[in-house]
C-alpha cells in the first residue's frame, strides 16, 4: 500500500489563477477539465494529481516546485503563531488538529488569521487612543502611529514579500548585481551625479532617459540600497500592494507612510533575502557588524533587518528596535520582542542608547530590567546619516537593538557577560509618567497618579516625592 498522502492545495491553485486573471471557466477551458472540478480542487475537495500538476506547469509556463511547495504547511506554521497568543492559552489546540484544520477547511483559516490581525491592529489603536487620551492629545489619526500599528499587529513580517524577494535576488545574483539586471532587464542605466545637480535627491527614476540617478556623496551600502529600493518598486509593487491592502487606514499619509515601509522592507529582503540571511545570523551569532560586511549592508539596514526573522515555520530571535535623534526624538520604531515602548514621550534616559552619542560607533550592552519584572538584553550604537563631502549636512542618530532575556544568550554580545541578576541589570521604566519607581534620580516627571509630596522637612535625592498611594 502507497504511504503517500493525496496533495490539496486549493487556496494555492485559487491564487495563481487570481494572479493570472482567471475565472474558473478559463481556467478549465486552458486544462480541458469542467468548471466544476476546478471549483471542486480550489476547496480541497479533490486533491491536485500529478497529472493536474503537470497540466499546470505546462499551461502556464510554472516552476513546479513553487506550485507544489508547501502551502498548507505555510499556514499550518501561521495558525500555529496565532494560537501561542496570550488570549488561547487555556485552549489546548494539538498541532495535528490544527494542521487538519488547515486541510480541511482552508477558507474559515484564512479568515480566522485574517481576524486575528484585525484584531492585533484594533488593539493598538486603542492603546493609542488612551495614551492620547491621558496625554490630553486630540488627534487619534496621526499617520506615523497607523503605519506603526500596521507593521506591530504583523510583527514587522511578511512572507509572501520575502519569497518573492527571494527569487528576484536570485535573479539579480544571476545578472551581476542590481545595476546589471536594471540594465538588461528594464534598460535602465545607473549615473552617479553631485548633490547640486539632484536637488537634494539621493535617488531619482528618470522614464524620459530611461536612467536612474544617484547622489554620488552616499556611500557604497546606501547606493545599493537605494538601487534595491528602485528595484522593488519596479518588480515588488504587486506583492507590496497586497500586504498594504490587508490594512485599515484613516488618512492617506498613514497609507503612503506605510507603503513607503513596505517598500524598504522588499529592498532590505532583496539585499538579505529570508534563507540566507536566517542561516546566517545562526552562524554568526547575531553579529551585526559581521553580517553586515557579509552581506554588504550598513549597520542599521543589517540591525533592522534582524527584526523581520518572524516567518512562521522558520522564526529567529525576535528583536526590537529603536532610532532616536540627539534631543531624544523617535524617528523609527519596531517590536516584536514585546517590548513596552512608550507611544508617547522620550524612552528612559537610563537606556544606553541615550549613551550612545558619547560613544560614536560603539556598541554599548546592557542588561534591563522593567518594573514589572520583566529583563531585556539590548546593544546600542551611534550611526550617522548624510555627510559624504566637505560641509555636507551629517545627521547623528542612535539605535538600540534588543531581545527578551530568554534569547539573549544566543547572541555573541552576551559571551562575555551571561548574567542576568539584580546585580546585573539596570532599573528602567518605560517612560517617567508610567514609571513608579521611587529612588529614581533621572526622573523628569512624576508617576500618573501619585500626590507628590512637599519638601518642607524632607527633600529627597530623586527630583520628586511621591505617595505611596
Amino acid at each position: 500500500m502507497s504511504n503517500e498522502r493525496p496533495v490539496y492545495m486549493g487556496p494555492r491553485l485559487r491564487r495563481l489563477r487570481r494572479d493570472l486573471g482567471l475565472t474558473q471557466a478559463n481556467m478549465a477551458s486552458d486544462l480541458d477539465i469542467s468548471p466544476s472540478y476546478v471549483a471542486l480542487l480550489e476547496r480541497n475537495q479533490r486533491p491536485l494529481t500529478a497529472d493536474m500538476l503537470l497540466r499546470l506547469a505546462r499551461t502556464y509556463k510554472i516552476d513546479m516546485a513553487d506550485l507544489a511547495s508547501g502551502d498548507a504547511n505555510e499556514q499550518s506554521a501561521r495558525l500555529a503563531a496565532v494560537l501561542r497568543d496570550p488570549m488561547f492559552t487555556d485552549i489546548d489546540v494539538p498541532a495535528l488538529e490544527a494542521s487538519d484544520i488547515v486541510t480541511g477547511f482552508p477558507g474559515l483559516t484564512e479568515a480566522f488569521l485574517r481576524l486575528h490581525t484585525a484584531y492585533r491592529e484594533e488593539h493598538l489603536a486603542l492603546a493609542d487612543r488612551g495614551a492620547e487620551a491621558r496625554s490630553g492629545g486630540a488627534d487619534a489619526s496621526d499617520p506615523v502611529a497607523e503605519a506603526r500599528r500596521f507593521l506591530a499587529a504583523r510583527r514587522n513580517n511578511f512572507p509572501a514579500l520575502d519569497d518573492a524577494a527571494e527569487r528576484l535576488a536570485d535573479i539579480v545574483r544571476e545578472a551581476g548585481g542590481i545595476a546589471a539586471h536594471l540594465k538588461s532587464h528594464h534598460k535602465l542605466r545607473v549615473r552617479r551625479l553631485p548633490p547640486e545637480v539632484m536637488g537634494g535627491a539621493m535617488r531619482r527614476f528618470d522614464r524620459h532617459r530611461d536612467e536612474v540617478l544617484l547622489d554620488d556623496t552616499l556611500d557604497t551600502a546606501s547606493q545599493t540600497f537605494q538601487l534595491a529600493l528602485q528595484l522593488a518598486y519596479l518588480e515588488l509593487r504587486p506583492e507590496s500592494e497586497a500586504a498594504l491592502g490587508d490594512g485599515a487606514f484613516t488618512t492617506e499619509s498613514g497609507r503612503r507612510l506605510t507603503q513607503k515601509a513596505l517598500a524598504s522592507y522588499a529592498a532590505a529582503a532583496v539585499l538579505m533575502p529570508y534563507s540566507a540571511f536566517a542561516r546566517a545570523v545562526e552562524a554568526r551569532h547575531y553579529d551585526v557588524e559581521k553580517l553586515a560586511r557579509q552581506f554588504g549592508t550598513s549597520f542599521e539596514q543589517t540591525a533592522h533587518r534582524l527584526t523581520t526573522l518572524q516567518k512562521p515555520g522558520d522564526e529567529r530571535v525576535p528583536f526590537f528596535f529603536i532610532r532616536i535623534d540627539p534631543a531624544g526624538n523617535v524617528s523609527k520604531r519596531l517590536d516584536g520582542a514585546g517590548f513596552p515602548f512608550a507611544r508617547h514621550g522620550g524612552a528612559c534616559p537610563l537606556w544606553t542608547v541615550h549613551q550612545a552619542f558619547r560613544r560614536p560607533r560603539e556598541i554599548i550592552t546592557q542588561w534591563l530590567e522593567l518594573p514589572d519584572g520583566q529583563r531585556f538584553f539590548s546593544i546600542a550604537r551611534s550611526v550617522t546619516a548624510g555627510g559624504g563631502a566637505y560641509g555636507s549636512v551629517r545627521v547623528d542618530r542612535a539605535i538600540a537593538l534588543g531581545c527578551a532575556a530568554e534569547h539573549a544568550g544566543k547572541l555573541i554580545y552576551t559571551s562575555d557577560h551571561p548574567g542576568t541578576g539584580a546585580n546585573a541589570a539596570t532599573p528602567i521604566g518605560v517612560t517617567c509618567h508610567l514609571c513608579h519607581r521611587p529612588r529614581c534620580v533621572a526622573r523628569s516627571a512624576p508617576p500618573i497618579g501619585r500626590q507628590v509630596l512637599p519638601d518642607d522637612f524632607r527633600g529627597a535625592s530623586a527630583p520628586f516625592g511621591f505617595s505611596d498611594i
